[in-house]
């Protein structure tokens, strides 16, 4: 009977560490770690498709072109691609660029003036200008806004295009992830610490990501909002 005090302030004492090493960073936000699922890419189930939209930029509303035709400077020009995603090009009209990479573009354009007006055309496609695809930068951050991106960008290099994070009160085991996921959203929490020494993989941002630095010690409704919901793994639904 002697010893059951002893035994309970034994199983007090491992609940409390136990406690210790789970605080901090954002509760209650799955962590990326070793053996752990990627957060996967927006508005896909397709894994071929997600990794070549990953390499390839993809044409968006608002973005400026730069179409040349060798040998033929009346059509080559700079075009700005409407909200429906649409150009207007001499000789063959309305064409839809958007959701076509720079090749993709390319091939159609050359397609296009082949069927009735040049013989064997080398059309060449540039973005001048990236306005359609763009992050958005929040919380604890030197320079919080929305950032245009063009091509691949990851997690490490996007807090570094916002001016890095405030180091007097940052909390770098709280950088979160928020993405649009086949029409839900969800949410994946990242140590800055290990990200930098690499032991863990710097993830690669999309267009429309939301990137939140929460703040040591933080009580934002964000906090309290993600502290409610039970992990699922490294990312869930929310």
């Amino acid at each position: 009977m002697q010893r059951l005090p002893s035994l309970c302030l034994l199983l007090i004492l491992t609940l409390l560490l136990a406690a210790c090493a789970s605080g901090g960073g954002a509760r209650g936000v799955p962590r990326a770690g070793a053996g752990a699922a990627a957060l996967p890419p927006p508005d896909t189930s397709n894994a071929q498709v997600a990794l070549a939209e990953a390499v390839d930029y993809r044409i968006g509303g608002m973005d400026l072109l730069s179409i040349g035709v060798f040998g033929v400077d009346a059509l080559s020009k700079d075009v700005r691609v409407n909200a429906k995603g649409q150009i207007s090009l001499p000789l063959i009209g309305t064409v839809t660029a958007a959701g076509m990479t720079t090749q993709e573009l390319e091939a159609d354009l050359k397609r296009r003036y082949s069927e009735n007006y040049l013989q064997n055309p080398q059309v060449s496609v540039f973005v001048k200008e990236f306005a359609s695809q763009r992050i958005t930068m929040e919380g604890a951050i030197g320079k919080p806004g929305l950032y245009p991106i063009s091509g691949k960008i990851t997690l490490l290099q996007a807090i570094a295009l916002a001016g890095g994070i405030d180091e007097k009160i940052a909390d770098p085991r709280g950088i979160v992830i928020m993405r649009q996921v086949n029409g839900r959203r969800m949410a994946a929490a990242y140590d800055l610490r290990q990200l930098r020494n690499g032991s863990m993989e710097d993830p690669q941002l999309y267009a429309d990501d939301i990137v939140v630095v929460e703040e040591s010690g933080s009580k934002s409704a964000m906090r309290n909002f993600l502290q409610t919901m039970p992990i699922l793994g490294l990312f869930r639904w929310f």
